[in-house]
């Protein structure tokens, strides 16, 4: 359990964010480092955003690393673990945010296409998630988060890799769940619309006006949920949470 009597929840926890250097991953690593985690982030290409997340980190008191890693291969998650470990001291909170998204026709979808959606959405996590399951353990358990999309329940006719490979991952979450238990808590945060410049394109416009709460949630809301799991009653596994403004009602 959390010490909630403390005014840093995560105090002495460590964190692992995979595609933390920017958007949602950024937000999140951020949230767990204002609850007091130490944060250690994965990157691919982004150096220039990792350089100023780590910055952004450092500013308000962090221990932070940024790794830059290749999802794809499990022998580069190993050592990026390892590394995280090593630096941190230990690692309590995994959370497999770096992810694919794209719009394509379904007949357009290519097996190239189709592939990389799978491996970036659903073969990553379950990597990260073995290789992590040993270091959690060693703490004496650790929570696992997922980050899933409203995708995975609605069938958006353009996306059908991208909703099948988070169908996907929100199963393996309920999986996991049951498989890790009882040191290792797994549980997913499911996005809606979620904006990220002021000025909406033509797609976010109708999106929002489809949401009943009218508008595209902030990459800091779905932080917010994040840090929910991190921090809720040890009781809680296996459980999908929605943050859409009520998309997935429509």
């Amino acid at each position: 359990m959390p010490d909630f009597s403390s005014p840093l929840p995560l105090a002495g926890k460590a964190a692992l964010i995979t595609g933390g250097a920017r958007r949602i991953g950024r937000a999140i690593a951020l949230d767990l480092a204002r609850a007091g985690a130490a944060v250690a982030f994965t990157y691919r290409k982004s150096a220039a955003d990792a350089f100023e997340t780590e910055r952004q980190l450092r500013g308000i008191g962090a221990s932070s690393l940024g790794i830059q890693l290749d999802l794809r291969h499990s022998h580069a998650i190993h050592d990026a673990l390892a590394t995280a470990h090593a630096a941190l001291g230990r690692l309590d909170i995994i959370v497999n945010n770096a992810g694919r998204y794209e719009d394509v026709p379904f007949e357009a979808i290519s097996d190239a296409q189709w592939d990389a959606m799978m491996e970036a959405n659903l073969r990553a996590p379950f990597l990260v998630s073995r290789e992590a399951a040993p270091m959690l353990r060693a703490n004496g358990g650790g929570r696992i988060i997922n980050l899933g999309s409203v995708g995975a329940s609605r069938a958006f006719p353009t996306h059908a890799h991208y909703c099948a490979s988070k169908a996907g991952l929100e199963h393996l979450t309920r999986v996991m769940a049951r498989a890790l238990a009882p040191e290792i808590q797994v549980n997913a945060v499911s996005p809606g619309l979620i904006t990220f410049e002021p000025e909406l394109t033509a797609w976010e416009r109708k999106m929002a006006a489809r949401t009943p709460m009218r508008r595209g949630g902030k990459p800091e809301e779905v932080a917010e949920a994040v840090r929910w799991f991190a921090t809720c009653s040890r009781f809680v596994t296996g459980q999908v949470l929605l943050v859409d403004g009520g998309l997935s009602l429509v």
